[in-house]
């Protein structure tokens, strides 16, 4: 019963310039190094069980301001989704493709010429996080808490699937540049704690024990809410 910070990369270039950056080694701007540095602030003082990182290098980029000295581990399964032919061009030259009507209503049915569906990256992502919070929790216990830096998309479909919503419907989630969404991953279901989170205290994010059992929620729902 751990809980991800799932942590999107702070504003590229790319960003900036309305351009879809895909694998490209793109950097950071002078908003995103802002971003990257604040949302260290906020994550300072949290006992991290484990830090992992997309392999691209924004999101590298983002944990070496935000935790320095951490040397995060590179999972690939985090890494941005494959957009193919489409990498590198501007959002509104690929607004007027056909494709971009589909991804926009039906994303669980495209693939990117010379790229990734969606479908697949969000299996793999979701799959990857899975296993690390497994590996987390065994390792650390029930209440552990750890990082996750990644992109967009691939935020966006994890979230998908802890709310369980198809991926058709995983546009409707917005995640922002150097933004925290936090999970927390049961032995019943997932809780989503934060949804692209970019300000505020990070420690109520632990799991609240019991007060007389100092035991930690198993997953059930409070009814009516809780406290």
């Amino acid at each position: 019963m751990t809980t991800v910070l799932l942590l999107r990369h702070g504003r590229t270039t790319a960003n900036a310039d309305g351009v879809l950056a895909g694998d490209l080694p793109v950097e950071l701007d002078d908003r995103g190094r802002q971003q990257a540095e604040a949302v260290g602030r906020r994550l300072a003082g949290l006992p991290l069980a484990a830090v992992v990182t997309s392999p691209l290098k924004r999101c590298r980029q983002t944990l070496e301001l935000a935790l320095p000295g951490v040397a995060p581990v590179v999972e690939a399964g985090l890494t941005e989704c494959g957009y193919g032919a489409w990498v590198g061009r501007k959002l509104a030259e690929l607004a007027k493709d056909p494709l971009w009507a589909t991804v926009q209503q039906h994303p669980a049915a495209v693939t990117f010429p010379g790229g990734e569906s969606m479908a697949a990256m969000a299996t793999r992502a979701v799959a990857a996080v899975r296993s690390w919070d497994a590996r987390v929790e065994a390792d650390h216990g029930a209440d552990a808490i750890w990082v996750a830096s990644s992109h967009g998309d691939v935020i966006k479909a994890i979230v998908a699937d802890a709310l369980g919503l198809h991926l058709d419907l995983f546009q409707r989630i917005s995640v922002d540049p150097g933004s925290i969404t936090a999970i927390r991953y049961t032995p019943n279901r997932p809780f989503v704690l934060r949804l692209s989170d970019t300000g505020g205290d990070l420690q109520s994010l632990f799991p609240v024990k019991h007060p007389a059992t100092g035991e930690v929620p198993t997953g059930d729902a409070a009814v009516g809410g809780g406290a």
